[in-house]
């Protein structure tokens, strides 16, 4: 069982959940800290940008991997009760997990979930775990695809984390904006418009709009001193593993036409019925 973090959330703390490895997830760290940091009288300003200073990750920390870990190598970790308003944090616990007064409905606090195509999902997260392993042998591809079918994952099936965001969503549209990656590849700037519109923070024009964009497109983030080398405080991991190719539909060109048709089969099963559709066209 997944503990529970004891953590009290105010009014208008901003919640990132993610069940995707893991350039979405990463691409969402970027926006938000960027959203809410935006300066309209001086949109160019080198000093509005936390991102040239910070990688994705620590601009917003992570529940249950650094505000609550003891093994955190993050000095420098925020308490949480001194952390500024709005408070922001990340977090890959299912919803069922998180505290009550996140989820408490007298709580404007805020969670914004990111997911992406099962097979797309594995993809990534199996070239991120490659990248930071230290075990020999590595588990096979196909080992591991086996373990990701049953719903063998550090945060529990891929399927049930996604449906129980999903599902709270449609209940409560106002606090929880459920997005996808390939929605968010397709129309950058309509996706990110609701999602500022979302955090209270509306772009009042188009440059406003495009300049967010910019600072966290994946081509500007890999390229960042800052994200280049080094490691990642809070883990330890190599700060380029968050940073691969961003492409949607990588899952079918890595996986065989029977891996694909399985994964394919349990996503039918799973979501049948529900009204999501993760399937790439």
């Amino acid at each position: 069982m997944t503990p529970e973090p004891m953590i009290e959330a105010p009014v208008n703390d901003i919640e990132g959940n993610e069940h995707e490895h893991f350039t979405g997830t990463t691409w969402l760290k970027a926006l938000i800290p960027c959203i809410m940091a935006h300066n309209r009288d001086n949109i160019d300003h080198e000093e509005d940008d936390p991102l040239l200073r910070n990688h994705p990750n620590q601009l917003i920390p992570s529940i249950e991997l650094s505000i609550f870990n003891p093994n955190n190598l993050d000095p420098d970790v925020l308490n949480v009760d001194e952390m500024p308003s709005p408070r922001l944090f990340r977090t890959h616990l299912p919803y069922s997990k998180l505290p009550e007064s996140i989820k408490n409905d007298n709580s404007s606090c805020k969670l914004v979930y990111i997911t992406r195509e099962p097979k797309d999902v594995f993809v990534s997260l199996w070239h991120f775990m490659n990248s930071i392993s230290n075990a020999e042998p590595c588990p096979t591809m196909d080992e591991e695809f086996d373990s990701f079918c049953k719903g063998i994952h550090l945060f529990g099936p891929f399927h049930d984390h996604v449906l129980e965001y999903w599902n709270e969503s449609l209940k409560k549209p106002e606090k929880i904006l459920f997005l996808r990656y390939e929605e968010m590849k397709k129309d950058p700037k309509g996706q990110v418009k609701k999602l500022a519109e979302f955090l209270g923070r509306p772009f009042v024009n188009e440059e406003e709009l495009d300049n967010v964009l910019w600072r966290c497109s994946l081509e500007r983030l890999k390229n960042l001193q800052v994200n280049k080398n080094g490691l990642e405080p809070c883990l330890g991991i190599p700060k380029i593993a968050y940073f691969r190719n961003g492409l949607v539909g990588d899952g079918k060109k890595s996986l065989t036409k029977e891996m694909q048709e399985r994964l394919d089969q349990i996503t039918r099963e799973k979501f049948e019925g529900t009204g999501l559709d993760l399937q790439v066209i």
